[in-house]
């Protein structure tokens, strides 16, 4: 298949096999990262915060049972070839999450609008796109490099994973580690009647999980098959944005990656399941003020997900699907972010009274 396909254009497929997975869940599903955060603070319901416990349970022991055979070697991950950098979990986290709010969805989230015709997404879609280029190799790239330096694991060093450091430690296996925490995640988050009821959020959530462990079997199985030496990733969608843009401006001198079929696929998923249930319609903005804030949090999306090494995908499910050091901590940061955000746009930061 590689000798057809190519090594750059199989690890696209791969992407776009599990985008669509997720941008089904998306639309059939409602698997949301602000609509869950909403959901909990304000209308009292915590299924669709469950549903991220599922997927995230789902993807961890998917990810250590492929580590458990030999299909997924931890070391070639993206997120385990760099010390964590603690500071840029947090600060990352918290600019994307209140960019997130004020733009009424993350780059996964729209997406998915974006798939159900919402031309709103797609000022979105493209301005935290060309943000994260701008953090990644344009004018402030100097400025991230020098306040949030990154460094290379040393010959040896312990991976900066939960699993591995407990492994390192005890001599218990990492893998087994992992899928148990991943069982016992999901056996928590179904500890809920309101969630054990909704059994198809909880299909849908497990289809996101899944998204990620074809992403990471996918690759791995790429690199090790093929001649070009390609990342090991999963689906995020940060600088993956960035890179669709430039592919779309570029193509002839340029190659097909996981990040731009993940893109698609999400695209492609959402277009189906919103007219499956006979959503889709073309909307558009007619409020300045709206398409203002809806920028602005596109922007502070773009350069958080870069400083953060991941968006609410990239880190709340694929890094965690690692169980990453940094991963709770930046899906913690981009809930409170997104929490301030919401406050600022309901109350204004009034007092509580």
């Amino acid at each position: 298949m590689l000798d057809v396909l190519g090594d750059h254009n199989a690890a696209a497929l791969v992407g776009l096999v599990g985008g669509i997975m997720l941008g089904l869940a998306a639309r059939l599903g409602r698997f949301c990262t602000l609509g869950a955060i909403e959901d909990l603070l304000y209308a009292g319901s915590s299924v669709r915060m469950r549903m991220w416990g599922i997927a995230i349970g789902t993807a961890i022991a998917g990810a250590f049972t492929l580590m458990q055979f030999g299909l997924l070697n931890a070391p070639d991950t993206i997120y385990l070839q760099s010390a964590w950098v603690p500071w840029a979990s947090v600060s990352g986290g918290l600019i994307f999450g209140y960019g997130m709010a004020l733009a009424g969805n993350c780059g996964f989230g729209a997406l998915a609008r974006l798939g159900g015709g919402d031309l709103r997404s797609f000022v979105i879609v493209l301005v935290m796109g060309l943000a994260a280029y701008v953090a990644i190799s344009g004018p402030l790239a100097r400025a991230r490099i020098t306040a949030f330096p990154e460094r290379a694991l040393d010959a040896g060093e312990t991976l900066p994973t939960l699993p591995h450091l407990i492994e390192s430690l005890t001599g218990v296996s990492a893998p087994l580690l992992g899928i148990a925490v991943g069982v016992v995640l999901i056996a928590a988050m179904l500890t809920s009647a309101e969630m054990r009821a909704a059994r198809k959020e909880i299909f849908w959530a497990a289809i996101a999980g899944l998204a990620v462990v074809v992403g990471w079997a996918g690759t791995q199985w790429v690199l090790d098959n093929g001649f070009t030496p390609i990342a090991v990733e999963s689906h995020t969608y940060s600088a993956p944005l960035g890179d669709t843009i430039l592919y779309l401006m570029t193509a002839s001198g340029n190659t097909l990656n996981f990040g731009v079929g993940s893109v698609a696929g999400v695209l492609a998923g959402a277009f189906i399941g919103s007219a499956l249930k006979g959503h889709f319609r073309w909307e558009a903005c007619e409020d300045p003020r709206e398409l203002k804030r809806q920028i602005g949090g596109a922007v502070l999306m773009g350069f958080g997900g870069v400083i953060a090494f991941g968006c609410s995908i990239g880190q709340g499910l694929t890094a965690f699907s690692l169980i990453y050091y940094g991963a709770p901590v930046t899906f913690l940061a981009i809930m409170a972010g997104a929490a301030l955000g919401l406050r600022h746009l309901i109350s204004g930061f009034a007092p509580a009274e």
